[in-house]
């Protein structure tokens, strides 16, 4: 890349820190919650994430946008992240399917970035104080924009799950309003911020899968006579989403429930557990969970910035995950009835694939019914 095509650029941070780099992407601002990914690859995978809502992605691997963008990684439809950050990015990929460059597909969606810093340095600046808020930009001095940024609301005061789900009810890869196919087993994904894996999963394994916006009442979700129910991953702070809990609320015991990452953190709330922000919090493919039944370890990908605190939970509900870095919690399971929750992302694209048997579990206690 060359400073002619890609002029100056900063990120700045709101502790004051600031690197200077060379801009991508689009030419606008971007300001949001600077966060960290260490997966090797998967850049298309994260970049269309909704769990990335409101926030600037670092990817910790050094080189990225080597294999181009195709038109089969995308986990939505469109880029859910406000910036993106790397080390060096490539004009040249190669890839069979790749149809255009890392740098083409950002000025498309809008969505503008920064190359040439040590992202190295910032992800130890990220570990050692925590995530922030940052901007990026390409036309004004980092004093000016660090301002322009302390004016804007912190990433923890705001419901990102709004912007992220969908308008309305639709059958994944049918018409919107479509029926359940005959004799298949219908799952509705309540949308807080759902990933295309997820649907494709159950899919594969014979569900049809309804989804619908974040806002739909429980009552509203059972008219549609599920044999299942998923609480989908999404982005924020579980503790601003009392109506997605209220709904959650309404459907236990009357369905069998999976929650995934942050709908395993509000099916958590429903049962008295407090949530609490983790330092940087947990984002990559490579993070070891044990299964406190089987004893067995997976090696997980995780992307959330929130936990589950166990001690408000009843006797009834217990802890089945652990991460082993850290301690915290990664699953919940129900005593008595069909529900079970994981934090980490099962369907794990482009992976590891470790965890793919929790489709397969949670298909079986919707066919035992």
């Amino acid at each position: 890349m060359t400073s002619a095509t890609h002029p100056r650029a900063w990120l700045v941070l709101a502790d004051g820190r600031a690197f200077a780099g060379e801009a991508i992407g689009a030419v606008v601002h971007a300001t949001g919650e600077v966060v960290f990914n260490t997966s090797m690859t998967g850049y298309q995978e994260a970049l269309t994430d909704p769990s990335y809502g409101g926030q600037i992605l670092v990817m910790t691997y050094p080189l990225q946008g080597n294999y181009g963008v195709n038109a089969h990684d995308a986990e939505s439809a469109r880029l859910q992240v406000r910036g993106f950050v790397v080390r060096e990015l490539t004009d040249l990929p190669s890839h069979w399917q790749s149809t255009r460059t890392l740098d083409a597909l950002l000025c498309d969606a809008g969505v503008p970035g920064i190359a040439g810093i040590d992202t190295r340095a910032l992800t130890q600046h990220l570990r050692a104080h925590g995530v922030v808020m940052g901007t990026i930009t390409r036309d004004e001095p980092p004093a000016v924009a660090l301002a322009r940024l302390h004016a804007e609301p912190d990433y923890g005061a705001v419901d990102h799950v709004a912007a992220v789900s969908t308008a309305e009810a639709y059958t994944f890869g049918g018409a919107r309003e479509a029926a359940p196919a005959p004799g298949a087993p219908h799952v509705v994904v309540l949308d807080l911020g759902v990933k295309r894996s997820i649907m494709r999963h159950l899919q594969r394994r014979g569900a049809t899968v309804t989804t619908v916006p974040h806002h739909t009442s429980a009552e509203d979700i059972l008219a549609l006579r599920p044999d299942g129910v998923v609480l989908s991953p999404g982005p924020g702070d579980p503790q601003l989403l009392d109506h997605v809990v209220q709904t959650a609320r309404g459907l236990v015991g009357r369905t069998p429930l999976l929650g995934i990452c942050l709908g395993h953190q509000v099916l958590g709330r429903v049962f008295g557990a407090r949530t609490y922000k983790l330092k940087f919090g947990h984002r990559g493919a490579n993070h070891p969970v044990r299964d406190e039944h089987s004893g067995r370890t997976y090696i997980t990908a995780q992307n959330h910035g929130y936990a589950i605190d166990p001690d408000g939970l009843p006797a009834a509900v217990r802890v089945s995950h652990v991460h082993l870095n850290d301690g915290t919690v990664e699953g919940l399971a129900h005593a008595a009835l069909p529900l079970f929750t994981i934090q980490y992302h099962a369907e794990a694209s482009p992976g590891p694939h470790d965890s793919e048997y929790l489709f397969d579990r949670f298909l079986a206690t919707v066919t035992d019914r």
